[in-house]
Parts: structure tokens; C-alpha cells; sequence
């Protein structure tokens, strides 16, 4: 039988009563709902990358690749997305979103992410993924469900992820473009493009093999402002020929004083 791909339910007013009904029958607390599986991504230092996992394993399960790449900020300020052009571990890690609290509340503590220069890490939504995959993961949380109060929602987002796939060498054009507009830094992953042909021939632009992949994590405020100045400087119609596009982005840690204040007293609370 083919593998399943498993998206996030809608529910209406009538299927959430529903699901109360049932879960008080079985003895599952009311306002309470199945849990999904979310991207941490993590940006650290290198070498720091092994106890992230490790942490996250203490405390929950992750799905987790790990890749190279390089932070641009200047120094004297903290960065979004690591500080100074030094070396950066990238991680991906699929992680089930009953335990995204704990799970952020650990890296946090443990990884020292509350220190300038230590890294941070941030969670997306995800709308659809292999069943295999989300049942294991879910299976092995260790809370099985969430709060519907606590569950992220748009009103609620600070931050975006902004993503420039770019021509190798215009990452650092792109960067600077941004930050004059406020970005305080990103970080510049290497890769190159597979085989894209066919959406060239409808896009109408081609784009270069080798490319750099540049992220930079900024407060919605200053998203529109940030992505015009990348259209501008290394959008498609430009030598860096660059695909930009922004996701949104639920649960951070290490992003600034003020947030991680912002999440102790939370945590305090809990």
C-alpha cells in the first residue's frame, strides 16, 4: 500500500465539540487535540550540533540531518541568525509539537542560547508529511496531545523565515542589501539546483547550477521591506537571478533579550 502523506485537520465548531465528547468518554482532557510534527531549525556552532540532538532525544525524538554553513553578521551586533562570518552547523529536526515547549526550554537552557554568539533555534508548521514518519514521531512523545490554547497561531507570529536562493558569490550582496534595510545578519548555506529545466522554460529566466542559499530570520515588521530589497539587488531580474520566498515561524529561542525574558517567565508560569 502507498505511503500516506498526512496534512493538519481544519476542524470546525462542531468537530471540536465532538472530539471533547469523545476524549472526556476515554478519558482525554477537553480542549485537547491530537499532535502534530513541526521543523526545528537550529543554527549553532560548530561542534554544538551533537548535544542539541542529544538534548532533544533526552527530552523527546527528532528526525534530524545536519549541514555546513557560514554567518554573516558583524560582530558587534546579535545576530538573528548566528554571529560573525564564522562557521555554523545547520540542523533540521522533525519533532512532535506536543513537546515543542520542553523541547525549545532544553536547547534553551542547555545549549546557553540565552549568550550572545551561542546560536539559536526556531520552530516552522509544517502542512504535510510521510504518516510513517508522524506516527513515529508522535507516537514517542511524551505529551501526546496539546492545549488548543497553546497551539501557535498567525495573530500570534512574531518572526519569518526569508529564504534567497541566489547564484553562488551574490549571497554577500543580498546580505548587505538587507541589512540596510534592517536585517542584522543571516547565514549562507551552499548547494546547487537540480534539474529545473522545465519550470525555466515557464519562469523565463534560467538559473545558475551552483547557488548559495541565504537565510535570514527577521520580526514580521520588517519582512515586506527586507524581501523588496533582495527583489531589487538579487531578484530574478538581476545577475544573482534569485528565488526569494518567506514561511512563518511558531516557537524561537536565542533571538533577543527581551524573548527569552518573555519565555522564562512563561515557563515560570507553566
Amino acid at each position: 500500500m502507498a505511503e500516506k502523506i498526512r496534512q493538519p485537520k481544519r476542524e470546525g465548531a462542531a468537530q471540536r465539540a465532538a472530539g471533547s465528547a469523545i476524549g472526556n468518554k476515554f478519558g482525554r482532557a477537553a480542549g485537547r487535540s491530537q499532535g502534530r510534527v513541526k521543523l526545528l531549525v537550529s543554527i549553532v556552532n560548530k561542534g554544538d550540533e551533537v548535544r542539541l540532538k542529544e538534548t532533544v532525544d533526552d527530552v523527546s525524538l527528532a528526525l534530524t540531518v545536519n549541514f555546513d554553513g557560514v554567518g554573516t553578521a558583524h560582530s558587534q551586533v546579535l545576530d538573528y541568525l548566528g554571529i560573525g562570518s564564522t562557521e555554523k552547523s545547520v540542523t533540521l529536526s522533525l519533532i512532535p509539537e506536543s513537546d515543542e515547549e520542553r523541547i525549545m526550554r532544553e536547547i534553551r537552557t542547555r545549549i546557553s542560547l540565552y549568550l550572545v554568539g551561542r546560536g539559536i533555534s526556531f520552530t516552522v508548521p509544517l502542512t504535510g508529511i510521510s504518516e510513517i514518519v508522524a506516527n513515529g514521531i508522535t507516537g514517542a512523545a511524551a505529551e501526546r496531545s496539546i492545549e488548543e490554547g497553546k497551539r501557535m497561531t498567525e495573530e500570534k507570529r512574531k518572526y519569518d523565515l526569508i529564504v534567497a536562493a541566489v547564484a553562488a558569490g551574490y549571497a554577500e550582496e543580498g546580505m548587505e542589501a538587507a541589512r540596510a534595510v534592517g536585517a542584522a545578519g543571516g547565514t549562507i548555506i551552499h548547494a546547487h539546483s537540480l534539474g529545473n529545466t522545465k519550470a525555466e522554460q515557464f519562469i523565463g529566466v534560467s538559473l545558475m547550477e551552483e547557488q548559495d542559499i541565504l537565510l535570514i530570520l527577521t520580526k514580521r515588521e520588517g519582512k515586506r521591506s527586507i524581501m523588496q530589497a533582495l527583489f531589487d539587488k538579487v531578484g530574478l531580474k538581476t545577475p544573482a537571478g534569485g528565488v526569494i520566498f518567506s514561511v512563518p515561524v511558531d516557537k524561537t529561542a536565542g533571538i533577543s533579550a527581551a524573548d527569552e525574558a518573555e519565555a522564562t517567565e512563561k515557563a515560570e508560569e507553566a
